[in-house]
């Protein structure tokens, strides 16, 4: 396997690259944000490892950038902002994991390890279809620049059937990502909230985004 690490710091980037190196794994240094996009651009990695702070290029710009191109490639940000909201900003933008300096070399090649065992697909936090927008870090639903207003099991069903666009997605398996154990399956709940956001959606359009699918349920497509 394959990484890219990129951290400024020569001393800790020798260290880092030694330890892996002796574990079994190819890595390329980068020193900074530039460098980084280069080699990323040059060669073909299995996993990036990734600091924030940066010289010529911030490391969240390097991570927008490799996203925009790539939403597969793993992404370890390895950096000492600690506030817990650079964390989640740094999941937001599409890293796989977060560890903060200082560290143990020990967790981080087995937070490696663990991201290499599996494959992930990056989804965007905005969804679009047409003028109709979904922010899934704000859970808001605009079109064409106006809000809607949604119940949260309105945004959930909404949210579900605009990351699974032009497919078929039953009633049953709505529920199954929308509810808890506690929903009755006898109930009218769905039915309702399903009219109730095509209505809203429609009022706010006068577009059927939302199509039902006699007998098999329901898709969601540019109209």
């Amino acid at each position: 396997m394959r990484i890219l690490l990129v951290e400024d710091e020569k001393m800790l980037s020798g260290f880092i690259v030694k330890g892996l190196r002796n574990t079994g794994y190819a890595v390329d240094p980068a020193y900074d944000g530039e460098e980084a996009l280069y080699e990323y651009e040059l060669n073909e990695y299995d996993l990036i490892v990734l600091d924030l702070n940066l010289p010529k290029k911030d490391g969240l710009e390097v991570l927008r950038e490799i996203r925009a191109k790539n939403q597969e490639i793993k992404v370890l940000i390895l950096s000492a902002r600690t506030k817990v909201g650079d964390r989640i900003l740094g999941l937001d933008e599409g890293a796989n994991d977060y560890l903060i300096k200082p560290f143990d070399f020990w967790e981080l090649e087995a937070r490696i390890r663990n991201l290499l065992r599996w494959d992930f697909v990056q989804k965007p936090l905005n969804l679009s279809l047409g003028y109709l927008q979904v922010d899934t870090k704000a859970k808001r639903v605009y079109f064409d620049d106006r809000e809607i207003a949604l119940t949260r099991k309105e945004y959930g069903i909404l949210e579900y059937l605009m990351s699974h666009k032009s497919q078929v997605i039953s009633a049953e398996e709505l529920t199954e990502h929308v509810w808890d154990n506690e929903f009755d399956p006898f109930s009218n709940t769905f039915r309702y909230h399903i009219h109730s956001l095509k209505k809203k959606l429609y009022t706010a359009s006068e577009l059927d985004f939302i199509k039902t699918i006699r007998g098999q349920g329901y898709i969601i497509e540019e109209v």
